[in-house]
């Protein structure tokens, strides 16, 4: 299980946790990051924040803060 900040461009995994909590759960999951959502890490600026991804067919840019409270295998 890693956090979806660890992930590379181009590696893909699927949605096992969310440990946020507050306003900023409810945001993540209404963008489609719940339990069994397929990822792509599309790419990563150059500093590594914000990190751009692939969720449910649109591309959504998290910043790491936020990802790193997103897990997956």
């Amino acid at each position: 299980m890693i956090s979806l900040a660890e992930m590379k461009p181009g590696e893909t995994a699927i949605v096992c946790a969310l440990t946020a909590s507050g306003s900023i759960r409810r945001r993540l999951q209404d963008i489609g990051l719940i339990p069994g959502t397929k990822v792509e890490c599309v790419q990563k600026s150059p500093l590594g924040d914000p990190i751009a991804y692939t969720i449910r067919g649109s591309v959504i840019a998290l910043r790491c803060e936020d990802s790193c409270k997103i897990f997956a295998v």
